[in-house]
């Protein structure tokens, strides 16, 4: 005799009808869901009334800056100017004189040596250093950001 399957629903090997696909966390051993190009989906809006909209998803929140005496990131300012590095630089580079100023004893003295033993050619470098610490490319010798 041959026993007649038992109707949808009353086996407990199957799911509940409703429950399937199980809800996203309740199988660790599944993959979390991903959009086509690999990111989680973005989490539900918060009911009405309820603190304002969610940031944009996928953004990181702006940074307005920093206060004075800091520069974007929170880190003091140098209490080495700029302008007055980056014209020392320019116009007495050949002997160091802007890395000197900055604390960059190190490469002072070799400016001063490549401007002394190239007759003047190697007085380019410290030209070229000029301009990139007046752009702000060149910290201080602490590594903090020098001031207008």
């Amino acid at each position: 005799m041959s026993v007649p399957p038992p109707p949808y629903g009353s086996d407990p090997s199957y799911p509940p009808p409703g429950s399937y696909p199980p809800p996203y966390g309740s199988d660790p051993s599944l993959p979390p869901p991903v959009d086509a190009y690999g990111w989680p989906p973005p989490p539900p809006p918060p009911p009405p009334g309820q603190y304002g909209a969610p940031p944009p998803y996928g953004y990181p929140p702006q940074y307005s800056g920093g206060g004075f005496g800091v520069d974007a990131y929170g880190r003091p300012l140098s209490d080495k100017s700029k302008i007055v590095a980056g014209l020392l630089q320019i116009f007495l580079g050949t002997f160091g004189i802007g890395r000197f100023y900055l604390g960059y004893t190190g490469i002072g003295v070799a400016q001063l040596a490549v401007s002394l033993l190239t007759c003047g050619i190697g007085a380019i470098w410290p030209f070229v250093d000029g301009i990139l610490i007046l752009m702000g490319k060149v910290p201080d010798s602490g590594g903090r950001t020098l001031r207008e």
